[in-house]
């Protein structure tokens, strides 16, 4: 299994996870028309190579012509959805935005709708959160993990005035992941973004063991004398027991071992019996994109003999408040149950064939015997049949054909 292990040993911020990956391997190209891919114009990128701490880094820079002082988060949902990555990369992107968004209102005491994202809400930052999380996806990686972040110390100066380091938007996103604080004299070491994208993408500490194939160093834009300021990136080859055992860990279990994970979620269960079933399909389909690992629908019976529907959310107990809440505001239900159950997940990963030109994905469950049983994912089936004039079954069964299963 391809993973990534993140060293944020000076912090983190979206242009050092952008240097890192491009010094461990991705396309130097990819980065410098990612404006272009995503639609945004008039952006000029410049990759380059730097010393921190004597180490050689790459550093990624972005010179953006005047923009409108910050975004709501509907206009950059609207600016995401309207780019060619693949839907994977879009939900984590407007994930990272939406967590960015709540810490935002929370803090402010608004709600979602009315926050304003200044720096966050910048074009560098929607390049940063999209062009890591789909470079990531680019280099085969399915599954992240990150060391302890150090946090910097003393103030900083944001839209909202001096804050004090960390700022408190990004020590909310930091919440459930490992820090520290320090070192003295640094400044501020991790970024909104930067922490946004570690949340969202990171499965926890590294697994203990691991066989590293690529690294590489992102450049942050201080420059120590003492030390290097860069994180680093390490993609690597792990087995699919370690992971699990790793995965396990950071929810708090024992190890997994061939039978996967097993992870403590959450269950947030409402039932409604006054809502159409395009609103049904409408926010079912927001509590996906939110965020939720699944989202089910069963027929029920309500009160007075009436045909109702109950909604289940199944989520991690860290996007479990978030989630209920979206589930208040979007469907007409006036209450909530939430339940703590035990989940086995068998590891898998996400493969890549080419049929005819196509790159198509391939979902890959490693089984408890350690057989390994593939799926190929039916929007890339769906999206390839369509282009070549051929049926679903041919395509699926071609990209089987192709599948070489260790």
């Amino acid at each position: 299994m391809r993973i990534a292990v993140l060293d944020p040993f000076s912090g983190i911020s979206g242009d050092m996870f952008l240097g890192a990956l491009v010094d461990a391997g991705l396309d130097e190209a990819f980065i410098t028309s990612l404006p272009s891919t995503l639609g945004i114009e008039g952006v000029t990128v410049e990759v380059k190579q730097v010393l921190r701490g004597q180490i050689a880094c790459r550093k990624v820079e972005f010179t953006i012509p005047p923009q409108p002082h910050g975004r709501h988060l509907k206009h950059i949902k609207a600016i995401v959805d309207a780019t060619p990555a693949p839907d994977t990369v879009k939900v984590k992107a407007i994930q990272a935005f939406t967590l960015i968004t709540e810490c935002e209102a929370a803090i402010h005491g608004t709600t979602v709708e009315r926050v304003h994202l200044h720096e966050v809400g910048s074009v560098d930052a929607i390049l940063d959160i999209v062009g890591s999380i789909w470079g990531l996806e680019r280099l085969g990686v399915t599954q992240l993990f990150c060391g302890s972040i150090p946090l910097g110390d003393g103030f900083v100066e944001t839209a909202h005035g001096r804050m004090a380091v960390p700022t408190a938007a990004t020590l909310r996103l930091l919440e459930g992941l490992s820090v520290r604080p320090g070192p003295e004299g640094a400044g501020e070491l991790v970024t909104p973004t930067g922490a946004a994208l570690v949340r969202v993408l990171s499965s926890g500490a590294p697994p203990t063991q691991y066989i590293p194939r690529a690294s590489g160093f992102g450049a942050g834009t201080k420059e120590f004398a003492d030390r290097a300021n860069a994180a680093r990136l390490v993609i690597a080859d792990a087995q699919d027991a370690d992971v699990a055992a790793a995965v396990h860990a950071a929810a708090g279990g024992g190890a997994g071992g061939m039978l996967g994970a097993t992870e403590t979620l959450v269950v947030l269960a409402a039932d409604v019996d006054d809502a159409t079933a395009e609103q049904i399909a409408g926010f079912t389909d927001a509590l996906r994109v939110a965020g939720a690992l699944d989202v089910t629908l069963l027929s029920t019976i309500m009160k007075k003999g009436r045909p109702g529907t109950r909604v289940e959310v199944l989520c991690a107990m860290s996007e479990a408040d978030r989630l209920e809440r979206l589930l208040l505001i979007e469907s007409s239900t006036i209450g909530v149950r939430r339940s703590v159950v035990s989940r086995r997940a068998l590891p898998r990963e996400m493969r890549e064939v080419e049929i005819r030109g196509e790159r198509l994905r391939v979902k890959v469950v490693m089984l408890p015997d350690g057989r390994r049983r593939a799926k190929p994912e039916f929007d890339d089936v769906q999206r390839v049949a369509a282009a070549q004039r051929r049926t679903l079954a041919e395509v699926a069964a071609e990209a089987l054909a192709q599948l070489k299963l260790d």
